[in-house]
């Protein structure tokens, strides 16, 4: 397999990126949290979307795919 020298510029990026905060992920998304709280650009506030239960549920959906939706109250 050859290597792919897009993914290996990228992983070096990476690399040198995470070094600057000790490896450490927690510690670089908080630092980019606070820039981009100091850009005092706009940030979307996104709604949690909700299931609706629309009745269309089929005999045949398995049990464990039908666990995932709200039961429906009529």
């Amino acid at each position: 397999m050859t290597a792919n020298p897009i993914l290996q510029e990228l992983y070096a990026a990476r690399a040198q990126i995470m070094a600057k905060y000790g490896n450490d992920l927690g510690a670089y998304l908080r630092n980019a949290a606070e820039r981009t709280r100091a850009s005092g650009h706009p940030i979307a506030q996104i709604k949690q979307r909700t299931i609706r239960c629309t009745g269309a549920a089929k005999s045949s959906v398995s049990e464990v795919e039908s666990q995932s939706s709200p039961p429906c109250d009529r």
